[in-house]
């Protein structure tokens, strides 16, 4: 096991001071933080969760930009909105309330804090999210984004270039054409799939994105190819 083997009323107690909210199903709470590879553990796994938890999450981060950024357009309400609710930031998230030490899974998973293993750290903030909803309704999930996501929803940075953007006008400027994106891939359920885009440029340049939409991948992809070529630096845009 990747957590302590604590009982289940030590778990809520714990989490709640990490999250501020105390859940009064413990259940609910072991399932959202139940990876699928966790054989033995009952009651399920936190995948149908996370599902919902990303909605929400969607939801409340859309609310906070609409109400802060009363002069965006949608164009940068939706950059500022795909940075915000990416796996790198909910990752993050969950890396600054240590939720690394509650999260049960199987002997085979190891080392949740490695890189590799983010995007399992920001599935289990989104079916917290998903399970706080459930059991309290909007308003509580709403809080709780709230008091994780409004200092990242505000800062001057959290805007990041629109990598699609800023790709076309360098493409215009040096080749006088448009970047072609095309899917190359799509894996997974219907209701969880994922995107492979390739992007080309004239002189047969092309960079590849990987993400759950479509547009996002394009997002994705766009920044690939910029970073490589040096337009923008390692860290810049939405990853």
């Amino acid at each position: 096991m990747s957590a302590p083997k604590k009982a289940a009323d030590e778990i809520v107690d714990a989490v709640a001071a990490r999250i501020g909210y105390r859940f009064t199903d413990g259940d609910r709470l072991l399932r959202a933080l139940s990876h699928s590879s966790l054989r033995d553990g009952g009651g399920g796994n936190y995948e149908r969760l996370e599902f919902l938890g990303d909605r929400v999450l969607g939801l409340c981060v859309a609310e906070l930009l609409f109400k802060h950024f009363g002069d965006a357009d949608e164009g940068e309400l939706s950059v500022r909105l795909n940075h915000l609710v990416s796996a790198k930031t909910c990752a993050e998230v969950a890396d600054e309330l240590k939720l690394h030490e509650f999260i049960r899974t199987g002997a085979d998973v190891k080392k949740l804090t490695s890189k590799r293993l983010a995007n399992v750290r920001a599935d289990v903030i989104e079916s917290l999210i998903a399970a706080i909803y459930l059991e309290a309704g909007l308003e509580e999930a709403r809080r709780f984004v709230a008091a994780q996501w409004s200092e990242r929803a505000l800062k001057s940075g959290s805007a990041q270039r629109d990598a699609k953007t800023e790709l076309q006008e360098w493409s215009h400027q040096k080749f006088g054409s448009t970047p072609v994106y095309r899917v190359a891939e799509r894996s997974g359920p219907d209701h969880d799939p994922v995107f492979k885009v390739v992007v080309e440029v004239k002189d047969g340049q092309s960079a590849n994105g990987e993400s759950r939409s479509k547009r996002m991948a394009e997002q994705a992809a766009a920044g690939a190819f910029l970073r490589r070529e040096g337009i923008w630096k390692q860290d810049d845009g939405d990853e």
